[in-house]
């Protein structure tokens, strides 16, 4: 049993606070823990949460989360307190404060229900004065439940009901207790804390400042009362100030508005001067007695989106580039302390974020604070994620959209206040229509559910509950390539559009994304837009030597850390040329679990982050945005990971923000490259050597030098025999023989004999016969393309393998010459081989005096092709 005593109050006016934190105890099991049942209790503290999901593959021994470790239970939970509050809550009215409980609550205090919550994002409070035992000991009982929504289960009609991320059960934020007068700034206002400030505008300097104050009286008899609103400059000036009477009602509620009036108004102007005032509100008796205070940052600003200018802060342009955020941690799942949030916020800062997305839910008090402080631009969301009916229902049911509402209304009032929230977003990727049937609807032969009349009453109720900023919302399908199903139109449902594309990973190819964003852009030209989310896999254990070389398997292994930053940096490229979006986010800051993965190097875990999930690998990609967007000095060579090399020569591809950056590989200096392009520096097909390459990347800053050091190791039979697997993305293992990935290429395009597009069930697998390295030749290189491999000048023989992955005889003839010289002439794979399917190969012996080997492949009728190619001296 906990005994706790209260903060000392210093007059009425002050709200006792106490954490609930240390003393718990938690259960699992089924059944109801009254005095005829008993049930297994382990001691826990609050924030808590019973699952852990996701883990990496290699070095299980370096994680915390392991195969063994996991725990997906989906389900009821049960906690229990035993606490003893301060005897002075006997004067006080008094609440239990919960920051988030998931998915559902249902809380009893000393054998006394009080109250349920549905929605595990945001805060709620329930009414404890009658239960509560002052000066004793009190046990609270809480029933948490975080079930699957499915069809007739206990949480059906509660968002979100899909997603890519895990819904963590537990009172993963922390608990608290709460005195007050009977008359209160309103302790039951959506869980917010009764008063909607608002920035109405800024005028020659003076800002008029809106200030709706909800009040309680839980007395027995009405009151009269005065609302005073104060705002205080930083070194603690009241710089405006405004009072207005009030009748409150007995058990009951009333709300007053107020206009303060801030002459030479210091703004909130982001990250260049994050600037805040304190608002101050209190009510009074009309005696004067403060029976009630409330204090709080805020900023005063003005922020508008605009569809050809972009964003506007104070009516000054930013171009706002960030990330996308879950909250969840390897180790910690949602239980996650401020320290770590802390430290998330320090890393994305440190990138050169200036605004995030907080994805896809509602998120905590200190991710907002943080964000106020520092200057950071928020959007905030509730879960409508990618499904809002189930079974076969054609429209959301009453209860999902009472839920929807309810979820809203609590981030508006929760948030409104934080000068660093510019925009509501009611919903995410609701736009598959039939694209993706398993988010829809389970009848194959209905239309698909129409998601337009829940957006639109989401639309009304924000901009009733907070008029002062614009609704968003994050497309996924309307104008893309590769959706042939019809999907509705649901940009036109929020103010501000919001486009999540993948090109070069889901669909499509990296250029594809400037004409796309054009088109939408023209569609809607009165309407701002956004890009959402955009990025790509990126596993810190897989790599290649050239990220066109193969075809990248979105929703299996194949993701290799190189393939990551070469979409980022395409994706990039198109977005900073694009004046008219208001803002980009990239997805995602951090690796975060999810059930519907298994990719990369990890299970249940979306490697789309440029962070690893236990923050101990900030990967390539993440200093090509730091080098981009953070004016510190930036020098960071990519590849770092990929250690054991394949090849005695690579490129060497560096970020770095220096007006000048050297290389140097084994102390010779490569050379010294100014202005590179986007921050990338980039020295072609440098020569290693066996053993240990030490290379050394030298930026040359005004302030000085900065320098970034890899190893890469090259075993000697690497520098003995150049083996390439043409068409791989990443090269497979083969026994006795190390091949590299596809790489020295010009030309062609790759192909794979059992290619799978990620969708639907895989088709049954092609075997090739005719040689023992299966996975070198199920992929390949086709079209008319040339390989131009640097060797020492020398004798070589090079053995070409052949696989016909279709075609018949006849249908595929072509010529390989060597440094222009023909050595195979109008060769006929499939004819030679007796069918496809059937691996051949052929040797010959080449001469290169030049330093460089061209292999040029040459179609007589259709394509050329090649799966490997083997060059030794």
């Amino acid at each position: 049993m906990a005994a706790l005593l209260a903060t000392p109050a210093s007059a009425q006016a002050d709200r006792q606070v106490v954490p609930l934190a240390d003393g718990w105890e938690f259960s699992r099991e089924e059944g109801v823990p009254d005095a005829a049942t008993t049930l297994q209790w382990q001691q826990v503290a609050v924030p808590h949460t019973w699952n852990q999901v996701g883990y990496y593959l290699p070095d299980p021994e370096s994680h915390i989360n392991r195969e063994e470790s996991v725990d997906k239970y989906q389900g009821t939970g049960w906690y229990r307190l035993t606490f003893t509050p301060d005897s002075t809550f006997e004067n006080r009215h008094a609440w239990l404060q919960f920051d988030a409980a998931s998915r559902t609550a249902e809380v009893w205090l000393n054998g006394q229900r009080l109250g349920e919550h549905r929605g595990g994002f945001s805060r709620f409070r329930l009414d404890a004065t009658a239960a509560l035992r002052p000066g004793q000991p009190n046990t609270l009982l809480v029933k948490v439940d975080n079930t699957q929504p499915e069809v007739g289960t206990s949480t059906a009609d509660i968002l979100p009901l899909a997603g890519d991320f895990f819904v963590h059960g537990g009172l993963y934020r922390p608990v608290s207790l709460i005195g007050t007068s009977a008359v209160h700034v309103d302790m039951l206002d959506a869980g917010g804390s009764g008063i909607l400030a608002t920035t109405r505008e800024v005028t020659g300097g003076t800002a008029q400042v809106d200030v709706r104050v909800r009040a309680r009286n839980d007395g027995s008899r009405a009151r009269n009362a005065n609302v005073v609103a104060r705002l205080v400059d930083a070194g603690g000036r009241t710089v405006a100030t405004a009072q207005q009477r009030i009748r409150l009602p007995a058990d009951g509620a009333g709300e007053v508005t107020q206009t303060l009036a801030v002459e030479d108004a210091h703004l909130w102007d982001g990250m260049a001067d994050p600037y805040l005032h304190q608002l101050v509100v209190e009510v009074a008796s009309t005696s004067g007695e403060v029976l009630d205070r409330v204090a709080q940052p805020f900023g005063i600003r003005t922020m508008q989106a605009d569809p050809v200018s972009g964003f506007l802060l104070n009516g000054k342009p930013l171009r706002l580039h960030g990330v996308g955020y879950h909250q969840d941690r390897e180790g910690k799942g949602w239980a996650v302390t401020p320290a770590d949030i802390e430290q998330d916020f320090e890393i994305m800062r440190e990138m050169g974020v200036n605004t995030i997305r907080l994805t896809h839910y509602q998120h905590g008090q200190v991710i907002h604070d943080l964000a106020d402080r520092h200057g950071m631009i928020l959007w905030d969301e509730i879960p409508l994620v990618s499904r809002w009916t189930l079974g076969t229902d054609a429209v959301a049911t009453p209860e999902l959209l009472a839920n929807a509402r309810q979820q809203l209304r609590e981030l508006i009032l929760q948030n409104a206040n934080h000068p660093s929230v510019f925009t509501w977003g009611i919903a995410n990727e609701v736009d598959f229509g039939k694209s993706i049937p398993a988010f829809i609807s389970t009848a194959k032969d209905m239309p698909a559910p129409d998601p337009l009349p829940l957006l639109r009453n989401l639309n009304e109720l924000a901009k009733a509950e907070d008029p002062s900023r614009a609704t968003s919302l994050a497309t996924c399908c309307e104008g893309r390539l590769g959706v042939t199903a019809e999907v509705p139109t649901t940009a036109v449902a929020a103010d501000l559009g919001g486009a999540n594309r993948y090109f070069g990973w889901y669909y499509g190819e990296p250029g594809d994304l400037s004409g796309h964003l054009d088109q939408m852009h023209a569609l809607r030209p009165d309407q701002p837009l956004s890009v959402t989310e955009y990025g790509a896999g990126g596993a810190t254990t897989i790599h290649t030597d050239n990220p066109l070389g193969g075809r990248v398997d979105q929703r299996g292994r194949n993701q290799p850390e190189e393939y990551e930053s070469y979409i980022h940096e395409r994706a990039w490229e198109t977005l900073a040329s694009k004046p008219y979006l208001w803002a980009t986010w990239l997805w995602n800051s951090f690796d975060f679990a999810t059930t519907v993965r298994r990719e990369g190097d990890a299970i249940d875990i979306n490697t789309k982050g440029l962070v690893t999930y236990d923050r101990q690998i900030r990967k390539d990609a993440y200093y090509f945005y730091k080098a981009n967007w953070n004016s510190a000095p930036t020098v960071h060579i990519n590849g770092r990971r990929y250690t054991d090399r394949a090849y005695p020569a690579a490129d060497v591809r560096v970020y770095s923000n220096a007006p000048t950056t050297e290389l140097s590989v084994n102390g010779r200096v490569v050379g010294a490259m100014s202005g590179c392009p986007q921050m990338i520096c980039v020295w072609p097909k440098v020569t290693l050597a066996a053993g240990t390459n030490r290379i050394v990347a030298r930026g040359l800053f005004p302030d000085g030098a900065q320098e970034d050091t890899v190893e890469w190791q090259l075993a000697p039979d690497a520098v003995r025999a150049i083996r390439i697997d043409s068409g791989a993305l990443v090269a497979p293992e083969v026994t006795g023989k190390r091949y590299g990935s596809d790489d020295f290429f010009e030309g062609g395009k790759p192909g794979e004999v059992n290619a799978y597009s990620g969708y639907g069930p895989r088709p049954e697998m092609k075997v090739v016969t005719g040689t023992s390295e299966g996975a070198v030749v199920e992929t390949y290189r086709e079209g008319q393309f040339a390989y131009k491999v640097p060797l020492p000048n020398g004798r070589y023989t090079v053995d070409l393998t052949f696989v016909e992955p279709s075609s018949g005889a006849g249908e595929r003839q072509f010529d390989v010459t060597a440094n222009g010289a023909r050595v195979i002439a109008a060769l006929d794979v499939a004819d030679v081989a007796g069918g496809p399917l059937k691996a051949i190969t052929r040797s010959v012996p080449v001469g290169v005096t030049n330093g460089v080997l061209e292999l040029a492949f040459v179609p007589v009728r259709g394509d050329a092709i090649v799966s490997g190619i083997e060059i030794t001296q």
